[in-house]
C-alpha cells in the first residue's frame, strides 16, 4: 500500500483531533511532553528512529516500501526504522498536523541470526516501550503510530514496535485475529529477552485494539511458563487501548497472569463504534474496550473511561488522536503501571 494511502485514516483522525477541543480526564495530567523520546532511543542521533520486530514476510528484501507485507513469515525479523526529521518551518508543522510528523526514510536490518538478542543488546541501559498495533494495519502505519505515540508522551527510553501480519483489509477480521494469535511465541520471545536482561529498565507495553488480544494471550503464556515475582517486577505500565477482547475471555485471562494484573490500565469507550461492529462479528459478546467502567474495575484493573472525550466517527483511536487520552498513557508509564 503506498504511503499516502496508508495514512489516509490517520490523517482524518488528526483532523478530527484538531477540531475536537481539549478536555481533562480525571486524575490524568493533560498534554504531551517535549519531543525527544525517539532520538534518545538510539543514542541521540540527528535522524530519529525506533526499533521494530515483526513476524511479517518481507517484500523485495525489505529494501523499499512497503518493506513488509501482510503474509506470515517463518522467521522473526528485527530492524531499525529511521525517519525523516519532523518539519521545523511553520508551514511544515501545519502540514504535519494533517499528514503526520513521521515519514519512514529507511530500514536497517538487525541480527540476521538472532534478531531478538540483537534488540535486547541495543536497548540496554534504560526503559523500553513496546507498541503493538491493532487490526487492519500496514507495517508502515504500525511503526509511524509507534513513533507518534512515543513522541507525543515524551518517552525517553527505547521504543519498539511489534508488528504482526495484518491483512490490511476491512473484511479480513478473521485473518487478522488468527495472525495476531499466531504471533504469540515471537512476542513472548521478545518480552522474555527484555525482562531477563538485567541491563534493561522497566518494560512498558501499549497495545491497541486486536493487538491487546495478542498482548494478553502472550502475557498469559509467559506467566504460565516462567512467571515469578522477579519477572513481574521488570514490567512497568501495560496499557490496553480500546481492547478488542471478549469481556468474558478478558476476565478469565486475568486469573492467569498473576501480579501482572496490577500493571494493567484499560482505556475504554462505551461509544466505540468499531468495537460495536466487532461485537456483532463475535456473537454479540461485549468487547472489553466498550464495557462500562464498573464492570472493568470489578475485575481489578485500572480504567480510563474515554467515552466523553475526543470527537470523531469511530472513536477507536483516541489514544493517538486525543491529547488527554495520551496523557493517561504518559501518567501510567511515569507511575510504572
Amino acid at each position: 500500500m503506498p504511503f499516502d494511502r496508508a495514512h489516509t485514516r490517520r490523517a482524518a483522525l488528526r483532523l478530527l483531533a484538531l477540531n475536537g477541543g481539549a478536555l481533562l480526564l480525571a486524575g490524568c495530567g493533560g498534554g504531551s511532553a517535549a519531543t525527544g523520546g525517539l532520538g534518545r532511543a538510539v543514542g541521540g542521533e540527528a535522524d530519529p528512529s525506533i526499533l521494530a520486530v515483526t513476524t511479517r514476510k518481507p517484500v523485495r528484501g525489505a529494501e523499499e516500501r512497503p518493506w513488509f507485507g501482510n503474509e506470515r513469515s517463518g522467521a522473526t525479523r528485527a530492524v531499525r526504522v529511521r525517519f525523516d526529521p519532523p518539519p521545523r518551518s511553520l508551514v511544515g508543522r501545519a502540514a504535519a498536523s494533517v499528514t503526520g510528523r513521521w515519514s519512514v526514510k529507511r530500514l536497517e536490518t538487525l541480527g540476521d541470526t538472532d534478531p531478538v538478542a540483537a534488540i535486547s543488546s541495543l536497548v540496554a541501559g534504560g526503559d523500553v516501550l513496546i507498541y503493538v498495533h491493532g487490526y487492519n494495519q500496514t507495517f508502515e502505519t504500525a511503526v509511524t503510530d509507534g513513533a507518534d505515540l512515543a513522541d507525543a508522551i515524551g518517552f525517553r527510553g527505547t521504543t519498539i514496535a511489534f508488528s504482526w501480519p495484518s491483512k490490511e483489509g476491512l473484511l479480513d477480521y478473521g485473518y487478522d485475529r488468527e495472525s495476531a494469535l499466531w504471533s504469540r511465541d515471537a512476542f513472548q520471545d521478545l518480552i522474555e529477552a527484555l525482562v531477563r536482561n538485567a541491563m534493561v529498565g522497566r518494560v512498558h507495553i501499549v497495545a491497541h485494539s486486536m493487538g491487546t488480544l495478542l498482548t494478553l494471550e502472550t502475557l498469559r503464556q509467559l506467566w504460565s511458563a516462567s512467571g515469578s515475582a522477579d519477572v513481574a517486577a521488570r514490567f512497568g505500565a501495560i496499557v490496553l487501548a480500546a481492547p478488542d477482547i471478549d469481556v468474558d475471555l478478558f476476565a478469565a485471562s486475568l486469573q492467569r497472569i498473576g501480579p501482572l494484573v496490577k500493571h494493567l490500565t484499560v482505556i475504554s469507550a462505551t461509544n466505540d463504534r468499531a468495537l460495536a461492529v466487532s461485537r456483532q462479528l463475535a456473537g454479540g459478546v461485549t468487547r472489553t474496550g466498550a464495557a462500562d467502567r464498573a464492570t472493568l474495575e470489578a475485575l481489578g484493573v485500572k480504567v480510563a473511561d474515554a467515552s466523553d472525550y475526543g470527537w470523531g466517527i469511530l472513536r477507536h483511536d483516541l489514544f493517538l488522536s486525543n491529547r488527554d487520552v495520551r496523557g493517561v498513557i504518559k501518567r501510567a508509564i511515569e507511575l510504572g503501571g
